[in-house]
């Protein structure tokens, strides 16, 4: 285990701001008064862990992520529990995922052990930081970056920075305290990612690659876009940066059915994600993982086949879907409102995250 320094703030933010930011924390635009710090390079591995006060960086101009991109990231949140302690939710898939992400772009690995201490002690620190109410959550943001000064690509960097910061979030897309039924826009001018690229991959590359798309659904009246895949533009893959999830009406078993698309390689794999395909067949659902075309979505939709859809995300948590648009034509998902499966899957999402509701998989790892 890397030992850490701890180095506390002598200028935290007094006691009356902070509670006013808790109360309408807004989605990382505050942060908390330290972050930790963790250097590696190849003669030396990881060194130098500190918990220190939030601050800038000092860069050279030259530094390897500002003209390459060479850099990974996590998000992940923790949460204050009914018992008043601090939660964790699966941090140890985050620590796999963001070692996944990192190997794919030429990084060393941290170990996971690490990667969950240094969450740990981040959070025992800022713990204050950690707002109550269900649906809040101090949002946590571990990355990696090659930190080199060289203009040389022929190889990855020789040195790099880890770093934790933290933010208290409300969940991306509420109004007040229920999801907000989002617009979707379906991209057929853009690809997010293609067969051995970067998709599975939680890299800023992909994230900048997104942004005309995203400026394109804004233009057309939506919240977000809609990835298709590379090749066809034909089956659906992702939504923005988070994974979709297609709700069936019941069949023969009686049992509501959710979908999602299949991890391919040019998808996320989401921790909120998979939790959501474990915890369905718990509250009585079918879950699969299959492809659906936008052809089926929409024929669909107009048979009542499928009833809702949702988003889903560490940001979001779980965000309803309540109409498509296209260039090819527009169709609403249901009534257009948050549907009773979608509805109940969030607040036993949130039970367990916040202590609430029984936790049978033991997701919540206590951090403080």
């Amino acid at each position: 285990m890397v030992d850490f320094e701890i180095r506390p703030s002598g200028q935290p933010v007094p006691e009356a701001r902070r509670k006013a930011i808790l109360a309408a924390p807004g989605f990382g635009r505050t942060f908390t008064d330290h972050m930790v710090t963790l250097r590696w390079c190849a003669d030396q591995g990881w060194h130098d862990g500190r918990v220190e006060p939030y601050g800038p960086f000092l860069l050279d101009p030259a530094t390897a992520v500002f003209h390459y991109g060479q850099e990974c990231f996590e998000g992940m949140k923790a949460y204050r529990q009914a018992s008043g302690a601090v939660g964790l939710f699966r941090p140890e898939e985050n620590a796999a995922r963001f070692n996944r992400s990192a190997d794919r772009v030429g990084m060393p690995p941290l170990p996971e052990e690490t990667f969950v201490h240094a969450l740990e002690l981040l959070v025992g620190q800022d713990s204050a930081w950690v707002p109550d109410a269900i649906g809040t959550s101090l949002y946590l943001r571990p990355f990696m970056i090659a930190t080199e000064p060289a203009l040389g690509f022929t190889l990855p960097s020789d040195s790099y920075l880890f770093c934790v910061i933290a933010s208290p979030v409300t969940a991306a897309f509420d109004a007040g305290t229920a999801p907000r039924p989002l617009t979707v826009w379906l991209s057929k001018d853009y690809t997010r990612a293609a067969p051995g690229g970067t998709g599975a991959a939680k890299t800023g590359g992909n994230y900048a690659a997104a942004f005309k798309a995203t400026q394109q659904a804004v233009a057309n009246g939506c919240d977000q876009v809609v990835w298709l895949d590379a090749l066809e533009h034909r089956w659906v893959e992702e939504m923005g940066g988070m994974n979709l999830f297609f709700v069936y009406a019941p069949e023969g078993d009686g049992r509501p059915r959710i979908v999602t698309p299949p991890l391919t390689g040019t998808l996320l794999p989401g921790v909120t994600r998979d939790s959501l395909l474990t915890l369905a067949p718990q509250l009585g659902l079918a879950a699969e993982e299959r492809r659906i075309s936008v052809d089926q979505w929409r024929q669909q939709c107009a048979t009542g086949e499928i009833t809702e859809v949702f988003a889903c995300g560490t940001a979001a948590v779980i965000s309803p879907v309540g109409a498509v648009r296209s260039a090819a034509g527009d169709w609403p998902v249901g009534d257009g409102r948050p549907g009773p499966v979608t509805l109940r899957l969030r607040e036993e999402l949130l039970g367990i995250q916040h202590g609430n509701r029984p936790d049978p998989f033991s997701w919540v790892r206590k951090a403080c």
